[in-house]
């Protein structure tokens, strides 16, 4: 894994004071890549790329980057993995490498097919800046599902982007206001989601997404942006082309698109091990490497004294039944509280999922002996496994047997309060997007915030392919990933995520939904495949989450750092929220009604904009 920044200065610029600049921005990200650093420049066109790298495929020079094609036409800066590289060179033909890296062969399908039909061919995770001298165009791209961030706008005439904001930060006289769009979706949601960034300006380039800038253009151009992979079309071509097999035949493709995902994303030049929570998606992943290796596996858990918390002994147990080299860690409530001051420098865009807190430690936990780490995310996404899906569906079920007009009418005559805001929703997609928001009269609180438009759901998914989409495009990039990538990464660890192999998406957008989920519980295809490796008894348990126990030290040991947070003297001087609404959840959430959900995301901008002064 790796991290990238650099700019374009319309006009040229001089090398010195770039080099200077761009070393401030990549040093910013160094816990992306402590191993490496490199700068390229483009003078005249006023380029100036910069790279901090961490070795794990090729640990030589040939892997250093800012990396130029052989025909001098591009250069590369990449952070990610490509995970059928070498599959690519093969295809690509005899050549004259330099080294046996995924960048290299990136570089070289570029030139050969150019940049959008070598994305399609790559099957990885990454986000790249690429310049192309004979077009003098700045191209940068992400991959399909977003595992990776990448950030990019005009601020003070200059176009700067970079893995983290932090990078674009660095550049002088970076101008940070505030976009109270994104802070809006942030207070709803626990993270910002979608295009704008907290910075007014800034945006991230969308995942399956190509941005390019034509850099002979004037100061603020805009960019276009190309899809090369879409989410939508490939929920919408697997509802229109169903699988044809029997259920038991998809657990066998399953199994096959599994096992070829996994060890495709073993391929590490390091140390390599995974997170196992003992739960079916970890559980499934874990299982999968360790029968593709010769070695046992290295695998890692956290676990909490209290109970509602701690799934360390369903992960020993799971460990032990398919013969990883496990290692566990049992957290105090003083471990965690020791991260809390930690978090927004960590998380340097505000972010306000609680899961945060273990995830930081799992990766501290696997870091100190290896470098890359497997994970089971997606699992839930793709297979229905959220509780909150059949939820909905039963109390849309309900709800919709009045009709709207009627609900319409009988809304204003209702206390304030959770089901007054989402008695009026027009259809169970945005019951959806309701039932999961933080707080729900957002609109109320954020000061001059008009909320962004959502997407539109296609009618051809169903009532849970719709919610399921809409978790794949928000929740999943914007909040599962940012959070895995911010939290292993501030230890330098590399993160993968087999079950997100595009072709193991497009799969399951082809299961029917009674074959994902049966009675009302989803995963079924995932525990199929489960079971034929694993007793069902050892991971046949409600679903727990990684969450630990906020709502508690609130009102106990971090009560003064929140009260501080929340003077409502310092919220009206900030004009960000509505100072007297914050204080009445504050107040009530002392008084012993829960409202930790949406005061954390309140704190995390707070503490975030500390952090940031």
């Amino acid at each position: 894994m790796c991290g990238i920044a650099g700019f374009i200065r319309p006009g040229g610029l001089q090398v010195e004071t770039a080099s200077n600049i761009l070393r401030a921005m990549t040093d910013s990200i160094a816990h992306r890549g402590p191993d490496d650093a490199g700068q390229w420049f483009a003078a005249d066109a006023g380029v100036a790329l910069g790279h901090r790298r961490l070795a794990v495929v090729d640990l030589t020079e040939a892997g250093h980057q800012p990396m130029g094609s052989p025909c001098a036409r591009y250069v590369l800066i990449f952070n990610g993995e490509i995970y059928n590289h070498r599959e690519l060179r093969s295809e690509l033909g005899d050549r004259q490498w330099r080294g046996h890296s995924d960048t290299e062969t990136l570089l070289a399908a570029i030139s050969a097919w150019g940049l959008k039909a070598a994305l399609q061919k790559c099957v990885g995770m990454f986000a790249l800046a690429l310049w192309d001298a004979k077009e003098r165009c700045l191209s940068l791209a992400r991959d399909r599902i977003g595992e990776k961030p990448l950030y990019y706008g005009w601020n003070r005439g200059v176009f700067l982007f970079g893995s983290e904001l932090r990078a674009l930060r660095a550049y002088p006289d970076f101008e940070a206001a505030i976009e109270r769009q994104a802070l809006e979706r942030l207070v709803r949601q626990g993270y910002v989601s979608g295009a704008p960034s907290i910075f007014k300006g800034i945006q991230r380039v969308p995942p399956g997404a190509i941005v390019a800038l034509d850099a002979t253009g004037e100061v603020g151009s805009p960019v276009t942006t190309t899809a090369y992979w879409s989410l939508h079309d490939a929920a919408l071509a697997g509802a229109r082309n169903p699988f044809a097999g029997s259920p038991e035949d998809a657990v066998t493709e399953l199994e096959r698109l599994v096992d070829q995902s996994v060890a495709g994303q073993m391929l590490a030049d390091v140390h390599l091990g995974a997170f196992l929570s003992g739960g079916v998606d970890s559980s499934v992943v874990v299982s999968s490497m360790q029968r593709a290796s010769s070695r046992r596996v290295k695998t890692f858990t956290i676990g909490f004294e209290e109970e509602q918390y701690n799934e360390a002994d369903h992960a020993r147990a799971v460990a032990a039944h398919i013969g990883t080299e496990h290692t566990e860690f049992f957290v105090t409530p003083e471990d965690a509280l020791a991260l809390v001051p930690q978090l927004p420098n960590v998380y340097d865009e505000p972010f306000a999922d609680m899961s945060q807190i273990p995830t930081m430690m799992v990766s501290r936990l696997a870091r100190a002996e290896v470098t890359v780490a497997l994970s089971g995310d997606g699992g839930d996404e793709l297979f229905w496994g959220y509780g909150r899906y059949p939820q909905a569906l039963d109390n849309w079920a309900k709800l919709s047997r009045l009709p709207l007009w009627m609900r319409r009418g009988i809304r204003p005559l209702l206390p304030h309060g959770p089901i007054r805001y989402g008695f009026d929703k027009p259809d169970i997609q945005q019951f959806y997007r309701y039932l999961n928001t933080q707080w729900k009269h957002c609109a109320d609180l954020v000061l001059a915030a008009s909320p962004l438009p959502e997407e539109a759901i296609p009618p051809e998914l169903g009532p849970v392919g719709g919610m399921v989409l809409s978790d794949m495009t928000g929740y999943l990039p914007d909040d599962i990933m940012v959070k895995v990538d911010r939290a292993a990464m501030a230890y330098s660890l590399e993160t993968r995520a087999p079950l997100l192999d595009h072709r193991l998406v497009e799969f399951a957008w082809q299961l029917p939904g009674e074959t994902k989920m049966r009675g009302g519980v989803g995963k079924w295809p995932l525990k199929q495949l489960l079971y034929r490796h694993v007793p069902e008894a050892l991971v046949n348990r409600p679903k727990m989450g990684f969450g630990v126990p906020i709502a508690d030290w609130l009102r106990t040991s971090l009560r003064d750092w929140a009260e501080a947070l929340l003077d409502e003297r310092r919220l009206r001087q900030q004009g960000y929220f509505n100072a007297a609404a914050v204080r009445a959840e504050w107040d009530a959430h002392l008084a012993g009604t829960d409202r930790h959900y949406g005061l954390w995301a309140i704190l995390m901008f707070q503490a975030w904009m500390d952090s940031h002064d």
